[in-house]
């Protein structure tokens, strides 16, 4: 299934290995990986082997976490994720709609617009009933993101192994005869 999705300014597709390089100097930067996982930088290496099953999802799936560019360079900027949140086994089953954004492309509403295709694409392509997404509670900025889509507070709890603390909030599809 070939997938490219468009904004205004954006274009979303499945990653590729050609994302590896790029991709690893966003994941590098400790600023944008201080509120994922561990909080700390990803390595080339840990970066190309996430490439590599981002590509298997898709394979397998028909849909995943998608690169984001920006339509007037082609410049890779981070991604807009649909995916099966398994590091926080009480939520399952359910799909997390994620972001994440080079620091240079912070404050310019990329995240949001981003995430808000994604969501389009997993409700109206996909057909999905809905979505959630984990932030770590000291994510500010990205608990800003959750709110400008429309996502509310579900859960309030702690990630396993990493006993962080993490917001869960949620979207649901409106039925098709609601505006």
């Amino acid at each position: 299934m070939s997938v490219r999705l468009e904004t205004d300014r954006l274009v979303l597709r499945p990653f590729t290995v050609a994302d590896v390089e790029p991709f690893a100097e966003i994941n590098a930067d400790p600023q944008v990986m201080r509120y994922i996982g561990n909080g700390g930088p990803r390595t080339v290496e840990q970066t190309r082997e996430g490439v590599e099953r981002l590509v298997l999802h898709w394979d397998a799936q028909g849909w995943g976490t998608l690169a984001v560019e920006l339509k007037e360079t082609g410049e890779l900027i981070g991604f807009a994720a649909l995916a099966v949140p398994e590091f926080l086994p009480e939520i399952l089953p359910a799909v997390e709609v994620g972001w994440r954004i080079a620091r240079p492309h912070w404050g310019k509403g990329y995240a949001p617009e981003a995430a808000r295709e994604a969501i389009r694409f997993a409700f109206d392509d996909l057909d999905m009933e809905r979505l959630v997404s984990c932030i770590h509670a000291e994510n500010a900025a990205s608990m800003r993101v959750a709110e400008k889509l429309g996502m509310i507070l579900e859960r309030v709890t702690v990630v396993p192994g990493f006993e962080v603390p993490c917001r869960v909030y949620e979207i649901r599809r409106r039925p098709k005869d609601e505006p």
